[in-house]
């Protein structure tokens, strides 16, 4: 009898701890992220790093980033040494795991010669393209045969006016970066192809897990009180939860 009643309290005890290791949410998440301007500066602010802190200070937990370039974010969480990487794609990497939530969307720009045709998603496949290395692009606009990936933003318009290129694909915000430092901005034109949900990538850890739960119990009270609607507001930005 001595020994039943010892096996049921070891037993209650192991209940008790694993469901404590259940309920402690981490006290910081770990974030890599490229540097974009407003939006995810190396400083801290931008409507990005808003966002994510609205989701998890107010339930104690400290966002913490390290600014790296993409395809780097993207390895720092496939090798757990962040909680998460910044900005990606669904289902993009198949290694890491992604929320129900979205928190944000790229609204996607091509940028080209004022005196080309303005591409469609249709006629996108007709041309030659170029973004940036990493993006994957191919795999969420359609028809896409002829891309080539840069390393970085600063020869775009060299590229487009040398005629290397025949349209540039990038975010809004990075389409307009690289337009407002042309000598003639009325020589490029900018044309709206694709809105992608932007997510955070999680990495596949117990630690991750438990933080991507909490993001999207987080995001399901956001959105649902129109919490996050300001902050969009304060940057400029369209608010992209409005269907839900």
């Amino acid at each position: 009898m001595a020994r039943h009643w010892l096996m049921m309290v070891l037993a209650l005890f192991c209940s008790l701890a694993q469901a404590g290791e259940a309920a402690t949410t981490p006290s910081v998440i770990h974030l890599a992220s490229e540097e974009w301007e407003d939006y995810t500066a190396a400083d801290g602010h931008g409507l990005g790093w808003d966002v994510l802190r609205e989701v998890f200070e107010p339930a104690g937990v400290k966002v913490d980033f390290r600014i790296e370039p993409y395809t780097r974010s993207i390895g720092l969480a496939q090798r757990g040494e962040v909680d998460a990487c910044v900005g990606g794609y669904r289902n993009e990497v198949s290694d890491l795991l992604y929320p129900h939530w979205n928190y944000d969307t790229d609204h996607i720009y091509a940028l080209g010669l004022a005196t080309n045709p303005a591409p469609t998603p249709e006629t996108l496949g007709n041309y030659r393209l170029a973004w940036v290395r990493g993006y994957e692009y191919q795999a969420y606009l359609p028809n896409v045969r002829r891309y080539n990936e840069v390393v970085r933003r600063t020869g775009i318009l060299s590229m487009l006016i040398h005629n290397r290129a025949d349209y540039y694909i990038d975010a809004l915000t990075e389409v307009d970066y690289i337009v407002r430092r042309a000598k003639d901005p009325t020589q490029f034109r900018r044309t709206h192809i694709a809105e992608l949900p932007l997510y955070l990538c999680f990495a596949n850890t117990p630690k991750a897990r438990s933080l991507m739960a909490l993001f999207d119990q987080r995001m399901e009270q956001l959105v649902k009180n129109g919490q996050l609607k300001p902050i969009f507001e304060r940057w400029k930005q369209p608010y992209p939860f409005d269907t839900h």
